[in-house]
């Protein structure tokens, strides 16, 4: 089955876990990792990886020795993810996020993209994937998300010392993207 149609059925299975109907675009996936500097990140944590767009690109650019963590709620997308990629761990609840990477030894995280649709959740969700999201992050480290409004800015800006808002029109719908760091010099 394409992963259109996965995330198609997907999204009205859980409308309020899924937030498109339709995986990411290529272009979206390009300007999201712009930032990463891969040479330096040894742990990478991808948060709602979906059908693996972000995966495959995240895996072509990392180090070969830095470590990668994918967490994934939706049963269906963790099978096929699984079945992509089976030498990438892969963990079911970003509010375990911190656990996980204390049972794998991970340290802290250079690097987190999310998927996740941060928009559609409800706001006690919400805030205690950010929460976690904090900790496992390393200070000098980099949060990069999308989402399809300007909802989450503010509450990033108070959570964050630098966030910088991107935006393309290519994907469907098209994306802001936010890339967010503790630290005010970028790398």
């Amino acid at each position: 089955m394409s992963d259109f149609l996965v995330f198609l059925r997907r999204f009205f299975a859980e409308p309020g876990r899924v937030g498109s109907i339709i995986p990411s675009s290529r272009f979206l996936c390009a300007r999201m990792l712009t930032h990463v500097d891969w040479a330096n990140a040894g742990v990478i944590v991808e948060l709602g990886p979906g059908t693996g767009v972000f995966t495959q690109a995240i895996l072509q650019k990392k180090r070969p020795d830095a470590r990668y963590l994918l967490v994934e709620r939706d049963h269906q997308f963790r099978t096929m993810l699984r079945d992509r990629f089976p030498d990438v761990p892969i963990r079911e609840e970003a509010l375990k996020l911190g656990q996980y990477m204390e049972e794998m030894r991970l340290g802290k995280a250079d690097v987190i993209i999310s998927g996740l649709p941060f928009a559609i959740f409800p706001e006690t969700l919400r805030t205690g994937i950010l929460d976690q999201i904090e900790s496992a992050l390393a200070p000098d480290g980099l949060f990069i998300t999308f989402q399809y409004s300007l909802q989450l800015k503010s509450e990033l800006q108070a959570r964050f010392q630098r966030v910088e808002t991107d935006f393309t029109p290519l994907n469907i719908p098209p994306a802001f993207i936010y890339t967010c760091r503790n630290s005010l010099e970028g790398k």
